[in-house]
């Protein structure tokens, strides 16, 4: 415990620093923060004032490496960099931002020396082969080649400013002319004015930067450029001060970071209060899962002493709400996770229904199994008319998806986007053909996901009903309870939770919603909603305000991707192509303005003869990088992505035969660890990976040949399963961190572009 009083704070800049030091410099470094706590003054680490500055100073780390500190005030500090002490005196830069109120610090030297590494070649003069000599004599004068347009000359110096780019950066940012020299300044420069600079380069407007970069990020009042003390304390200047913090820092690297530093954008998000329903969305990597947790970990310290779980984290499947557990317990530990429950959606809804029948012990069925059991029943009544998929989806998504009750009610019941229209006689037949599948189930002591969110809802709505008509008694009473009503009826009812947050909310059911909506009181941060519809992998498509959930007004979205590379990202939005897609409430979203100031190499692709030479050429791929120093990656680390099953068993065959251990993805995660993970694309959702290698995306694959027949017979349901299969490559794409490897045998995917540059990662 430090006793000194003296406050040492690391800036956020300096710990991704610390990150690439050898190993002896970090334990160094650990030392060194104790010592300067416990005496920032003991002689052995040298703190001395630089010269000609008035707030910078050194402390020395080792014999060789050096702290650069901010003295904030008397006793409080905040390093902001450790350097070799060869550079401790190199130009450096250090202000607070007067659009943030944050402290940043630069490196002009650095910065320089990356933007010049990375000069165009100049052009030169080549031969034709078999050309005669040139004839000897005196040099033809040199064409200069006209000046190129630098990338950021329409914007004029304090327009730049205005937007929060670093002053001292301003004659560098003039000199810019290619994408790699800026991506290079990007790589030193403070992280908004990176965003900043990379919003203007690909083409948005100076409002829209304003509005969607800088805005958010703003100070809310005066900023001093002097008050340091004050700029320390601002969201905008990301600092570590406790040990154990530091210690995550500097020990887990970018994979941890989450845990210890949220972007303003997202602390902003996490603390806000809202009268009712919130949604965020935004694309892969934005860190709408890690909002999500942060949000859990705010509403849980908001609540009264006690020990109810009285929050709920939700999604839609077991494997992402084990890894969403997990995650929580890291964050916040035993103490926080006993606070809230855990659950995905349908296990929540199962323990719903199985707590109202108890005797039943019915067994769960897929939809595959349901699809089969469908085409088991036609088969049996001789009925050819209908397609099992289609009846099981009209099912699904009008029938219990509506909650209809009665065939009336299905007469009038909405179908919009089933595609195939049908009249009042069809409809009778569907019904009836429904009921007779129903009885089939009862009978085999079977029933459906979909059956069971439908029964959870219904028993929830009911008890919801229940809990409002004791409150209308009571308040008639003045606020009296009714014994007799308590005594009779478990009237003691209470509300399941009080706060409920979703993650990946595009791909749960109407029936969910309407459970979930029952289960808290309709009052001030009620339900937190996070999820991408680009990323919907099923068919759930939901208006949430026809549900009762009202989210208008209340909407936020996530733009700045932390996990996948400017490379990357331009491929895979490639993949979605020019389709359209809902914002769950009835409007259209976009990924407008979604970037990333990450940057790598371009995504690879290799195209092959045969499934079996594919396979043969991922192994080859996978042993080059263990080959490479450079290139080695940690086999867990690596995922491949396959269509189906089979292929994903046959790649693991491919795979042990040349020695390569792997490891399958199954419905609740990794079956075994230290291998390369292996799975279908569906397997994949939540999950992320330094290399994705995406295999068998050949058409007829990816898309189904399936989905093509469904071109001209029914156009509607084709394009929700043409959009959904985009989708689907889109989020296998984005788990990527580094780099990205797209296998095919024969046609390749008609989803693919020119982007995919054909040849090794």
């Amino acid at each position: 415990m430090n006793t000194s009083g003296v406050t040492l704070r690391l800036l956020d800049k300096a710990d991704k620093e610390i990150l690439k030091l050898p190993r002896a410099v970090k334990g160094a470094f650990f030392d060194f923060q104790h010592k300067f706590k416990a005496n920032p003054h003991t002689a052995g680490l040298k703190l001395q004032q630089l010269k000609g500055d008035s707030r910078l100073w050194s402390a020395r780390v080792n014999d060789e490496y050096r702290a650069l500190l901010l003295r904030l005030a008397e006793d409080d500090w905040l390093i902001v960099s450790v350097r070799h002490r060869k550079h401790v005196y190199d130009r450096l830069s250090y202000g607070v931002n007067q659009v943030t109120g944050g402290i940043e610090y630069v490196d002009l030297e650095v910065v320089e020396d990356s933007v010049l590494r990375r000069l165009p070649a100049p052009a030169t003069s080549v031969q034709a082969p078999g050309a005669p000599p040139a004839p000897a004599g005196p040099p033809a004068p040199e064409r200069q080649p006209p000046p190129a347009r630098t990338l950021f000359a329409e914007w004029t110096g304090q327009q730049l400013l205005d937007l929060g780019v670093a002053e001292p950066l301003l004659p560098v940012i003039r000199t810019l002319t290619t994408e790699d020299q800026l991506l290079g300044l990007v790589e030193y420069a403070p992280q908004l004015t990176g965003e900043v600079l990379l919003s203007l380069f690909d083409g948005a407007s100076y409002t829209d930067v304003l509005d969607q970069v800088t805005r958010p990020v703003a100070a809310t009042g005066p900023v001093d450029p002097e008050d340091f003390e004050a700029a320390a304390r601002r969201p905008a200047t990301v600092v570590t001060t406790t040990d154990e913090a530091l210690r995550e820092a500097l020990e887990s690297g970018d994979f941890g970071r989450w845990k210890l530093f949220l972007h303003p954008t997202q602390a902003k998000l996490v603390e806000r209060r809202h009268r009712g329903p919130a949604r965020v969305s935004g694309g892969p990597g934005t860190g709408k899962t890690i909002v999500a947790l942060h949000r859990v970990q705010h509403l849980v310290r908001q609540l009264p002493p006690g020990r109810d779980t009285s929050v709920l984290l939700t999604t839609y499947n077991k494997n992402l709400a084990a890894d969403l557990r997990s995650r929580l317990l890291e964050l916040g530990g035993e103490e926080l996770l006993a606070r809230v429950e855990v659950s995905h959606v349908d296990q929540l809804a199962l323990r719903i229904v199985r707590e109202a029948e108890p005797g039943s012990g019915k067994q769960t069925i897929d939809d595959n199994q349901a699809v089969r059991e469908w085409r088991a029943l036609l088969d049996e009544l001789g009925e050819s008319a209908w397609e099992p998929e289609f009846l099981h989806d009209e099912w699904t998504q009008v029938i219990l998806g509506q909650a209809v009750g009665a065939r009336t009610e299905y007469f009038r019941a909405r179908r919009a986007g089933r595609g195939t229209n049908i009249g009042r006689g069809e409809r009778a037949e569907i019904w009836q053909l429904a009921e007779r599948f129903t009885q089939r189930l009862d009978r085999l002591g079977r029933q459906t996901w979909d059956q069971v969110a439908e029964r959870a809802a219904r028993l929830e709505m009911g008890r919801e009903q229940r809990i409002l008509q004791i409150a209308r008694q009571r308040e008639e009473a003045g606020g009296l309870d009714n014994i007799h009503l308590m005594d009779s009826s478990g009237g003691w009812l209470r509300y399941r939770y009080r706060h409920i947050v979703v993650d990946e909310a595009q791909d749960l059911r109407p029936a969910h919603w309407k459970m979930l909506r029952a289960m808290t009181p309709r009052t001030a941060d009620d339900l937190f909603i996070v999820g991408d519809t680009h990323q919907r992998i099923y068919k759930n498509q939901v208006t949430l305000g026809s549900l009762g959930i009202h989210i208008r007004g209340r909407s936020a979205k996530l733009s700045l991707s932390y996990r996948t590379t400017r490379q990357i990202l331009r491929s895979a939005l490639g993949i979605l192509g020019g389709t359209t897609y809902d914002d769950l409430d009835g409007g259209e979203d976009t990924l407008a303005g979604y970037r990333s100031v990450l940057s790598g190499s371009r995504p690879s692709g290799h195209p092959f003869p045969d499934w079996g030479a594919e396979r043969e050429g991922i192994a080859a791929l996978i042993k080059k990088w263990d080959a490479s120093e450079e290139l080695s990656t940690p086999h867990e680390r690596i995922a491949i992505c396959v269509p189906t099953n089979q292929m994903a068993a046959e790649v693991g065959y491919t795979l042990r035969l040349h020695g390569i251990h792997s490891v399958e993805i199954r419905a609740d995660g990794p079956d075994g660890s230290g291998g390369v993970h292996i799975g279908t694309m569906f397997r994949f959702k939540g999950l992320e990976y330094q290399r994705m290698i995406i295999a068998g995306v050949t058409d007829g694959l990816v898309p189904r040949e399936a989905v093509h027949a469904l071109r001209d017979t029914d156009p509607v349901r084709y394009r929700a399963d043409i959009q959904r299969a985009r989708s689907l490559l889109f989020v296998a794409t984005t788990r990527a961190r580094d780099t990205v490897d797209m296998f095919w045998h024969g046609k390749a995917s008609p989803f693919l572009d020119g982007s995919w540059t054909v040849g090794d990662s």
